[in-house]
């Protein structure tokens, strides 16, 4: 039954990854904004669910280190993982310029979560914070955007017309077989996992965050396929930050998340790192070329394999 559950997970993932990104174009069509702004809130928060989903169960469950480790393991693969796979596919080489007040964003997070695992564990009010920062950067993010409007009749990017009915009917849809497929996925892997003794921080760290970042996955692939760079970056930027400010903060207000030192010592650091090295590649405006998607590719695998020495 394990097994069925992996599979009906990833078929859902597929479809209603292709679904959302569907109506997420339509939408930025429609409201005559830039797509990034459209990628950062429908699509990264889409994207997000099923990693806000594991963490609250795992955390009102007593399994802290799978939920922390979700959202850790999730914003590593989201980088190495999923842009080195979609770069492969199609590399990175535009993006809006709002892309730019954006990575500083995901970098204060993998900042701020870093002085965070330093302590015992992350409390209510430290989750309150989580998310009212959130709140105001998807409010500066957007207000932003509207002043960008004028922009729109140079890019280069041609959008599908959708009807507002049909539009929403791919996001919401999208999102529900988003949400059951990760469902499935994670239950199924999960319990696989334990089956061969593994750790629970470990189980958070690659099964469950590689399976919560599934729909970022199958978006990313889409976006490459369709060349649409910025759905692509948003949709990773968007996740990493939505993923530490939203699920970690919603989370530890539902149900405070206790902290093991793994996580301050080795695994958010390395998170951190990367963060920093993807950032780097898109503030220099170096984008990330089939060299160094494969780079990271093969990064992600040392990475797993350190994952069970730690």
């Amino acid at each position: 039954m394990d097994y069925l559950f992996v599979a009906g997970g990833l078929v859902g993932l597929y479809f209603g990854a292709e679904w959302l990104l569907r109506g997420a174009i339509g939408v930025a069509q429609k409201l005559a904004i830039p797509t990034l702004i459209v990628s950062l809130v429908i699509v990264g928060f889409g994207t997000s669910m099923p990693e806000l989903l594991v963490s609250v169960r795992a955390a009102l469950t007593g399994s802290s280190d799978i939920a922390l480790g979700n959202v850790v393991g999730s914003n590593t693969a989201n980088i190495l993982l999923i842009v080195g796979t979609c770069a492969l596919i199609f590399p990175i080489t535009h993006w809006d310029k709002g892309v730019k007040r954006d990575t500083y964003v995901m970098i204060g997070a993998a900042v701020l979560l870093l002085g965070l695992v330093q302590f015992e564990a992350i409390g209510r009010l430290a989750g309150l914070v989580m998310v009212a920062v959130l709140i105001a950067y998807i409010l500066y993010a957007y207000i932003q955007g509207k002043g960008t409007i004028e922009e729109l009749a140079n890019e280069d990017v041609k959008h599908e017309i959708l009807g507002t009915g049909f539009m929403t009917l791919l996001i919401v849809g999208g999102l529900a077989t988003l949400f059951v497929g990760a469902e499935l996925l994670v239950r199924g892997a999960t319990n696989l996992a334990r089956d061969f003794g593994i750790s629970e921080a470990v189980i958070g760290l690659t099964v469950v965050a590689v399976g919560t970042s599934l729909p970022e996955l199958a978006t990313g692939i889409m976006s490459a396929m369709r060349k649409h760079s910025d759905i692509m970056i948003g949709n990773i930027v968007g996740s990493n930050i939505f993923n530490i400010l939203f699920i970690l903060g919603v989370t530890s207000v539902i149900q405070p998340i206790s902290v093991d030192p793994r996580f301050g010592s080795f695994d958010v650091p390395v998170m951190l790192g990367i963060t920093l090295g993807f950032a780097f590649l898109l503030l220099a405006h170096l984008g990330v070329r089939r060299l160094t998607a494969g780079a990271m590719l093969v990064a992600y695998v040392g990475y797993t394999l350190a994952l069970v020495q730690v």
